[in-house]
């Protein structure tokens, strides 16, 4: 498999939508930053693929990334994090954005379904008119990047010390 193949420019991916709606195929389409991937992305992304035929999943570049998350973000760039996702069985297409929501995305390719986890409230889903539906998926409990930056800080930290110190 060719990861590559998987990244796409918002052109290719209303090409792809245009002939999933052709042959009568569920298009879903997710989002988000996916800085740092862990286990609940993935619950996400294959709950969200499970609910149609394929799976766009818009990633915010890295300068949005940056102005939504702040200036020690994103870790990974835009390239390596698309690539990482591209690799994933759930995610049919990977389609790089640069504003902060998604919301010229999922007004051009028009899903069928529209995914976000539970912490988005029903009214705050940008794009929401746009799909044919929305679901709102539970997140898996105490998994989130900033959590596992500052556990890698707080690591980080303990780590130096002892060294400083010499004790542990």
């Amino acid at each position: 498999m060719d990861t590559n193949n998987k990244l796409v420019s918002l052109k290719k991916a209303l090409v792809l939508r245009r002939a999933l709606s052709q042959k009568g195929k569920t298009a879903v389409f997710t989002n988000g930053c996916f800085d740092i991937l862990h286990a609940g992305h993935i619950a996400l992304l294959e709950k969200a693929r499970s609910l149609g035929d394929f799976l766009f999943l818009g990633v915010n570049s890295d300068s949005s990334v940056k102005r939504l998350k702040g200036s020690s973000r994103p870790v990974n760039c835009q390239k390596d994090r698309a690539r990482v996702l591209a690799a994933l069985a759930a995610v049919d297409a990977v389609v790089i954005f640069s504003s902060d929501t998604p919301f010229a995305l999922i007004k051009t390719l028009k899903p069928d379904i529209l995914v976000k986890g539970a912490d988005y409230k029903a009214s705050e889903i940008v794009g929401a008119g746009f799909a044919g539906r929305t679901v709102r998926i539970p997140l898996v409990e105490g998994r989130s990047t900033t959590g596992i930056i500052r556990k890698l800080a707080k690591g980080h930290l303990s780590s130096h010390k002892s060294q400083v110190t010499g004790h542990k």
